[in-house]
């Protein structure tokens, strides 16, 4: 991963799991491990004065501007590095795409710890998206 006069390959490497998995740590290492850009649909929910502040009707354009930067970074030759729950395949589509159009190496990565989840997610919420949860296709294992 790096920058295109680097000569590392260009990724995308998409991290998913439940809220306290770990994945805005691990996308946060590796971001300054690699220099990749990190993004993440929360990051848009943070408020003038650094407070993250959950807002279900901003959702939405969270992660349209979340799928804006990816494509935008991709696009100058960054590697990219994206940490969402995406417990459905559904919702990595426009990353999938992403990579393949821009013509870039995917890598995904599951989280499966259990932490302290940072936004205060409450544990229904986390149980709903457990049990929709979708095991990921063995083409991106």
């Amino acid at each position: 991963m790096g920058s295109p006069d680097d000569g590392k390959q260009q990724t995308l490497t998409l991290i998913r799991g439940l809220p306290g998995s770990g994945k805005s740590t691990m996308a946060t290492a590796l971001a300054a491990q690699t220099g990749a850009k990190h993004f993440e649909a929360d990051q848009f929910m943070v408020d003038r004065a650094g407070k993250y502040r959950f807002d279900a009707r901003k959702l939405r354009d969270a992660h349209q501007h979340c799928e804006t930067a990816c494509d935008e970074a991709l696009g100058t030759g960054n590697s990219v590095i994206v940490a969402n729950t995406f417990t459905q395949i559904w919702e990595m589509q426009a990353y999938l795409d992403m990579a393949d159009r821009h013509g870039v190496a995917l890598q995904v990565i599951e989280c499966h710890g259990q932490f302290d989840n940072i936004h205060d997610v409450p544990v229904d919420k986390i149980k709903a998206m457990q049990d929709r949860w979708e095991a990921l296709p063995a083409k991106y294992r």
